[in-house]
């Protein structure tokens, strides 16, 4: 694998173009359906952490319809960005002011008849109407208008409809065990949705879309698509269900890769112990190298004698405690400082993916990747293209 020249300590690499193929590949499977539903694209949390920015354009020339945020600050940054396509915020706090995105012509989402009230408040402030997807609890038991509340929901968005205050654009819901495919939790699901579904033509209610399906089951669920599916992690290349089916058995390509040089080396004996409190205490005499990050940029502390990582072409791991700023790795004779050591990327070269360090910490590799999107920019980030070349 080749390493810019440019970085000193470590840096973040982040492939557009897988991104973009992803998606592709992710909407051909589900345009190959009749009636095949609309993509929506997942960027919050940066993008997962490969950058909001990037990764909103490579989903969108990927042929996403759609692009999703958990809070209006991501939304309303994608308009200044310049994109003009669909948006959903689905997550606010009560007290926020909705008006900025309904003047930015952005979706938004209604939990409750309380935060309706102030959708619809901000609508007639700006006489304009709001587009709104209202949300059903099908048993998550997280977001979203519980059973015993739907019916007043419902009849609430119908009144502000009429009134011209809003437009019902959606009525959507979340699975909890998608990447179960046997999960009973999911049928259920399924039929709590249908119901809530029926309440609302019965208001007469006519939404453009319907919309259950994430990840895992719009790659493992059909029959839960409807009118659009979101799709989060896969985009940028990762299984949402990896003991189902492999992100390569996809056709995905983990889009992030970080790396680090080596900021020094030293031999080691047997009998020598290793960072904090001498977890590891090495059976043999060895060569280690000390890598500049550590929990403070986003390594997980739980990957201490875990983490995988490959040294100079030898697939390694992490010796000891994961520090702050700093972990230790065995490294083959001859390393020296200034040395490559990659943590993680799509795997091509033979190097540890994302998957690899969930599976090896007990997490997952959404955990994983968004973890090195928010470190303390001690990594430096790049976005590179199909040659290569920085974007």
């Amino acid at each position: 694998m080749s390493a810019s020249a440019e970085y000193s300590r470590a840096e973040i690499v982040i492939d557009l173009a897988a991104i973009r193929r992803n998606v592709e590949t992710l909407c051909t499977a589900v345009a190959a359906h009749a009636d095949g539903p609309a993509v929506m694209v997942v960027v919050k949390a940066d993008g997962y952490g490969h950058g909001l920015f990037g990764s909103a354009r490579a989903a969108r020339a990927g042929g996403a319809t759609w692009l999703g945020v958990a809070e209006r600050g991501e939304a309303l940054d994608l308009r200044s960005d310049g994109d003009s396509g669909r948006i959903l915020a689905w997550l606010a706090m009560p007290g926020e002011d909705f008006g900025p995105l309904i003047e930015a012509d952005i979706d938004v989402a209604a939990y409750s008849t309380a935060q309706l009230a102030e959708i619809v408040a901000a609508a007639q402030a700006l006489g304009q109407p709001a587009r709104v997807h209202l949300k059903v609890d099908t048993g998550l038991s997280r977001g979203g208008a519980p059973r015993s509340q739907w019916q007043d929901l419902v009849e609430a968005a119908r009144t502000a409809e009429t009134d011209g205050h809003v437009k019902v654009a959606g009525i959507w819901s979340h699975l909890a065990c998608a990447d179960q495919p046997d999960h009973p939790a999911n049928p259920e699901q399924e039929g709590v949705f249908e119901a809530a579904l029926e309440v609302a033509e019965e208001a007469g209610l006519d939404p453009e879309v319907r919309h259950l399906a994430n990840s895992a089951a719009a790659l493992l669920h059909p029959e839960s698509w409807y009118d659009l599916v979101r799709i989060g992690i896969a985009a940028y290349g990762l299984s949402p269900a990896p003991a189902v089916v492999s992100a390569e058995s996809l056709g995905l390509v983990p889009a992030m890769t970080v790396r680090a040089r080596a900021a020094m080396t030293k031999d080691i004996a047997i009998g020598d112990g290793v960072s904090y409190g001498h977890t590891y205490v090495a059976d043999k005499a060895m060569r280690v190298a000390l890598v500049p990050l550590g929990y403070g940029d986003g390594i997980p502390r739980h990957a201490s004698s875990v983490g995988p990582v490959q040294v100079r072409g030898m697939r390694s791991q992490v010796l000891g405690r994961v520090c702050m700023d700093q972990f230790v790795v065995e490294a083959p004779r001859g390393t020296l400082a200034g040395d490559e050591v990659v943590l993680f990327g799509s795997g091509a070269d033979g190097e540890p993916t994302a998957q690899d360090w969930a599976d090896a910490c007990g997490t997952i590799s959404y955990e994983i990747v968004t973890r090195m999107g928010g470190i303390a920019g001690r990594a430096e980030r790049r976005w590179t293209d199909d040659d290569g070349t920085l974007v």
